[in-house]
């Protein structure tokens, strides 16, 4: 199953390796990702794929420190 998400987060010089990081620890593969700095926010689109539950993914990336918000566009 393919799922897109749109996660706004602030720019910092790790954020995008830790979302990374979460992804593929969860056991999602990335399919796409789009990547968008927009002063102190980066917005990261991000296509992926797993038989697991989306919810799994989105419950952990909501906890990363400077991840603001996590939308599952379907």
């Amino acid at each position: 199953m393919q799922t897109r998400l749109t996660i706004t987060a602030n720019h910092r010089p790790e954020t995008l390796e830790r979302l990374l990081r979460v992804i593929r620890h969860r056991g999602f593969e990335v399919v796409d990702l789009q990547a968008k700095i927009d002063g102190k926010q980066v917005q990261v689109t991000a296509e992926v794929r797993s038989e697991r539950a989306i919810d799994l993914l989105v419950n952990q990336l909501v906890k990363l420190p400077d991840v603001a918000e996590v939308e599952v566009i379907k």
